[in-house]
């Protein structure tokens, strides 16, 4: 089983930019720590994830086999296409026509796509018609649940 796609977009290269405030220090993920005071700088966050605007577009992903690799259904994943694919890289790829989002790995010394639930078995790409769309660089997850 794959983890559909949906194609929402390529990055607007005109968008002008929106900075957001960055608060100084770091939000510790252990035990907390006093918040410091001030910003230190403004962020433009697409500015930030987007590394190659006329090569980069959105999906959305759609399904349960990437939960391990903290892709989750509805996440927005940012996808360069200038990027050559290594072992180890979340792609979108269309294998046999199907289009579907997984981790570029090997199982002895063939190719596969690996899912991140041990629901899914491992796609063997040899012998099949593969386009690689993309490489995924980031994904956008909601903490609300959904409710934005």
């Amino acid at each position: 089983m794959t983890i559909p796609v949906q194609y929402l977009g390529q990055c607007d290269q005109s968008a002008q930019p929106v900075m957001i405030p960055l608060a100084a220090g770091e939000a510790r993920a252990g035990f907390p720590s006093p918040a410091d005071d001030y910003i230190e700088a403004e962020l433009d966050l697409i500015a930030h994830i987007v590394q190659r605007p006329s090569a980069t577009f959105y999906v959305r992903a759609a399904g349960d086999s990437m939960e391990r690799y903290g892709i989750f259904s509805g996440d927005i994943l940012v996808v360069d296409r200038s990027l050559e694919p290594v072992e180890g890289d979340v792609v979108v790829i269309a294998v046999d026509g199907e289009i579907t989002c997984k981790r570029l790995g090997k199982i002895g010394k063939r190719p596969y796509l690996l899912a991140g639930n041990e629901a899914y078995k491992p796609i063997p790409l040899a012998n099949a018609e593969c386009h690689v769309w993309g490489v995924v660089t980031h994904n956008v997850h909601s903490h609300r649940g959904g409710r934005g």
